[in-house]
């Protein structure tokens, strides 16, 4: 009997604590997983309307630099390149903050910050990503229009690399020029010895030949000839104190336009051409020497002749590699 009486002043004693503590609210429901906090405002802004638009921007971003891939191959022109890049950027940042402002769901959030290793709120934050396209009907076609878009873009972006170095093989030993070809003016007509007066000087094309190439261009000066300072073997093509010059400057490829001439003293007592970008300054009596700046060769020299009828006649190409300087022309005279 004592056994069964000492349970039960036990239980009794049990019930009364219990009853004494305070009541305890349950604790509260986590979220279920893929439900994001409550803390968070979301708006679906999406609309039809908004998607044709950011498709419509990434189509014309896509088109333009596509066409500036095009024209950078085809017609290398700085307007039209300009403008079609410059397009194809404008577009692609009108279909970016289209897309953040009226197609992706807009979001406020306030974060409260707690241990980052919380599976329940790493789990809350792959929902709110999941949840990033609601609303998005055409999703699939957004996603593959930017990617079109960033694709061209970024090869319009890479594709002028290709002038970052020249490629130009043997193209800068070859003119235009050859023997028996006549040289001209602007207009066509053919330049000849009266033509020339000392101390002036005319600018030349080939005859029938482009007038745009590199190596077309020359400046003819005229000289009274026991001025000229070389020696025998080298005054056959400067046929009574004729001489003509490439107009490319051989340091950065400018067009020489200078031409120095004393007629008194005191000067620089020698007649010598000038390139106006760098100052590079050749000596014309002695055949296109460098006498002062940054050209790294001689200017080179065209042959002359001299027709039945007085006409300035090329007797070969030029003594020397024209254009501006690039590997394997950058040299001295008597290099090869």
């Amino acid at each position: 009997m004592s056994g069964r009486l000492r349970d039960f002043l036990l239980a009794r004693v049990a019930t009364r604590v219990l009853r004494r503590l305070p009541d305890v609210e349950p604790a509260e429901r986590p979220g279920e997983p893929g439900v994001p906090p409550p803390n968070i405002e979301r708006e679906l802004p999406s609309s039809a309307g908004a998607e044709r638009a950011v498709l419509a921007a990434l189509a014309l971003a896509t088109l333009a630099a596509a066409a500036f891939i095009v024209l950078y191959v085809a017609f290398p022109d700085t307007q039209l390149l300009g403008l079609s890049l410059g397009l194809s950027l404008v577009a692609f940042a009108v279909a970016l903050v289209v897309a953040g402002k009226r197609v992706v769901p807009q979001e406020t959030a306030v974060e409260e910050r707690e241990d980052f290793g919380d599976a329940q709120r790493q789990e809350e934050v792959r929902a709110i990503v999941r949840r990033g396209g609601d609303g998005i009907s055409r999703r699939r076609m957004l996603i593959g229009a930017a990617g079109a878009a960033g694709a061209t873009i970024g090869a319009a972006a890479l594709v002028p690399a290709a002038s970052l170095g020249p490629r130009v093989g043997d193209r800068l030993r070859q003119s235009p020029w050859r023997p028996g070809r006549r040289v001209v003016d602007a207009d066509g007509t053919p330049l000849t010895v009266g033509d020339i007066e000392i101390g002036g000087f005319r600018t030349g094309f080939p005859e029938g030949a482009k007038r745009d190439e590199l190596g077309s261009p020359v400046i003819v000066v005229r000289l009274e000839e026991d001025e000229i300072e070389l020696p025998e073997a080298q005054r056959a093509g400067m046929p009574s104190g004729v001489i003509a010059f490439s107009k490319i400057c051989p340091h950065a490829g400018c067009a020489v336009s200078i031409y120095r001439h004393p007629l008194y003293e005191p000067t620089e007592p020698r007649p010598a051409l000038v390139c106006p970008c760098h100052f590079s300054t050749f000596d014309v009596r002695r055949g296109g020497e460098l006498l002062f700046g940054p050209a790294g060769r001689p200017l080179p020299r065209l042959p002359l002749s001299i027709g039945s009828e007085g006409e300035l006649i090329a007797d070969g190409e030029y003594t020397e590699n024209y254009g501006p300087s690039w590997s394997g022309v950058r040299q001295e005279r008597g290099e090869t």
